[in-house]
């Protein structure tokens, strides 16, 4: 008898090729997806169900009350971007089907636990502290110093992350919504990113790349940018923080996005302290960069290992050096793309190999993530210097005009 299972999904572009991952003829495969999704649906699969948002947990269910009239329980329940992992997990719970529910997933969805996890693990990472509110801030900056940086424990792209240099600065945390909170201690040094497979025993394919810019500049309209890592040097200390990071976070089989600081130790060797995980894939180009420059699709492994299968990636015997840049909108979304510029890189190897950008015309959607901004650019080089200089070359020359669009907030049922 053939298996009913439920995809969460809320990509536009081919993030996650499916029909790679399930046979949609033997399988009944359901989507719960978004109106701007929808396109990207698998032509095989059994039924769609458009939901609001992907998050909204009451609306996911109503859908996937309705498919299992059609198509029975579901077996398993997939869902791939960080902001669908919750919900995932609490359908899965409610429907009582194997797969990871929210105990197992705390310790990468909450920031406090996670924290927990890798301190009790003896991995370095900056002091930290539950923050319920302003006094417990002020009560860890006295006894770690300010700055200290103040973060949903919950959130995803840098969302709601606040830098406090004085106790002057405490009303800031006034201005978002209340939601349970982490404060830790500041750390100047550089951020990358280390993605790839932890096989429950050893690292599998993994890459370990240096942030251009940071997240948070991000959320401020500067764009941010990304080269993977080629010196020795710097790979060994990070294979083995790695190896450390993931087997204490997840002894099981699991697809990694760590974010780490890099800093240069006393006696001038590389210092490696834990920032934060992610139980999936890495956002922005990071899956296409794995698919396009090394021949590896990351999202196999993941939904491999949500469907309670062994995940089986290949380690390549040369790594290519790969990259890619996000420019945001320069007006807040939703608005109107009027014009966009950039000149011909002087060889194929100075521009990017791919780039996604909007078309005149075309309305750049008010949408949590990295997929729905001004553009997204891909690159690939023999070496990292190569890669950056390509990076930097197109975020320089790239120029993109937009205007605000109310009538496209309005019609998508965004202006509230």
């Amino acid at each position: 008898m053939s298996r009913h299972i439920v995809v969460i999904h809320r990509w536009r572009d081919q993030h996650a090729r499916y029909d790679d991952y399930l046979d949609h003829r033997t399988h009944r495969v359901t989507y719960v997806t978004t109106e701007l999704a929808l396109p990207s649906v698998p032509v095989g699969a059994a039924a769609a169900r458009v939901v609001p948002a992907t998050e909204d947990l009451d609306a996911v269910w109503q859908a996937v009350t309705d498919l299992r009239t059609h198509f029975g329980d579901p077996e398993r329940v997939v869902a791939l971007n960080e902001g669908d992992l919750d919900t995932a997990a609490l359908v899965r719970e409610r429907l009582g089907c194997a797969g990871q529910t929210p105990g197992p997933l705390a310790r990468f969805r909450d920031k406090l636990t996670m924290n927990q996890v890798i301190a009790e693990a003896g991995i370095p990472a900056p002091a930290f502290a539950d923050a319920p509110d302003e006094a417990a801030v002020l009560a860890f900056a006295e006894r770690h110093g300010w700055p200290v940086v103040v973060k949903p424990r919950k959130g995803t792209a840098s969302r709601g992350v606040v830098r406090l240099d004085s106790p002057a600065d405490l009303p800031l945390l006034r201005t978002s919504p209340p939601e349970p909170r982490l404060v830790q201690e500041f750390c100047g040094d550089q951020i990358f990113h280390i993605d790839g497979l932890w096989t429950g025993e050893e690292l599998g394919p993994w890459r370990a790349s240096r942030y251009v810019n940071t997240c948070v500049d991000f959320t401020q309209g500067e764009a941010l940018g990304s080269v993977e890592v080629d010196d020795p040097h710097l790979l060994t200390p990070l294979s083995a923080f790695t190896a450390r990071a993931a087997s204490a976070l997840g002894p099981e089989p699991w697809v990694f996005h760590l974010e780490a600081f890099v800093g240069t130790s006393a006696d001038g060797s590389p210092s490696v302290r834990f920032l934060e995980a992610g139980y999936r894939v890495g956002g922005a180009e990071i899956p296409f960069v794995w698919r396009e420059v090394h021949g590896i699709d990351l999202m196999h492994a993941a939904v491999d290992i949500q469907l309670g299968r062994h995940p089986d990636l290949p380690v390549p015997a040369h790594w290519r050096t790969g990259g890619w840049l996000l420019v945001p909108s320069p007006v807040p979304a939703p608005c109107r793309v009027t014009a966009w510029e950039l000149p011909e890189p002087p060889t194929p190897e100075e521009g990017p190999y791919a780039a996604v950008i909007p078309a005149v015309g075309q309305v750049v959607p008010r949408v949590g993530g990295y997929e729905h901004v001004g553009a997204r650019f891909r690159f690939r080089g023999g070496s990292s210097g190569d890669v950056e200089k390509a990076v930097l070359r197109t975020a320089a020359q790239f120029r993109l005009e937009c205007t605000p669009e109310r009538a496209a907030r309005v019609a998508c049922g965004l202006d509230r």
